[in-house]
């Protein structure tokens, strides 16, 4: 990989991290200001309900019931490094092919999302996303888990390819 494939790689991943985060972050900060916790709001005809959550576990409440101190390392701590080591993969993996590196971006930013909501939020991530027709209805989720579906998407269905 040239120099420039590297610069070009790094402005990428940047770009894709920190739109992802920023996109999560506002989205939860403007759902803690104008929706109580608990409260929903109804759009498209209920396909899609805005309803303020705080999660204390992972994707969908997975994890809630585990004891503070357990959701800490877990959710934190682990998922820190987890967030360093796909940023550390994306950025140097040098057979990477652009579309796996944007796949492991992803997951970062997913991480890192929930991550800071985890820290300024005493331990619990805002969700506040559900979708569904009549009864049948996703869980409640954020900007950062669709972020992270998205990435291992792009990860499981694109073939690998050689580094670009």
């Amino acid at each position: 990989m040239t120099a420039m494939q590297k610069f070009t790689r790094l402005g990428l991943i940047a770009v894709v991290l920190l739109g992802c985060v920023g996109c999560d972050q506002l989205s939860k900060q403007l759902v803690r200001s104008h929706i109580a916790p608990g409260a929903s709001q109804s759009f498209l005809g209920d396909a899609l309900r805005l309803t303020h959550a705080q999660n204390p576990g992972a994707f969908l409440g997975a994890g809630a019931s585990l004891s503070p101190l357990l959701r800490a390392v877990i959710f934190q701590g682990v998922v820190g490094v987890i967030v360093l080591g796909l940023l550390y993969g994306a950025v140097f993996m040098r057979k990477l092919d652009t579309w796996r590196a944007v796949a492991l971006t992803l997951l970062a930013a997913s991480g890192l999302g929930n991550l800071i909501d985890r820290v300024m939020q005493h331990g619990l991530v805002t969700d506040f996303l559900n979708v569904g027709i009549g009864p049948l209805r996703t869980g409640i989720f954020n900007v950062a888990d669709m972020v992270g579906l998205i990435g291992i998407a792009i990860f499981m269905l694109r073939p690998a390819g050689k580094a670009r």
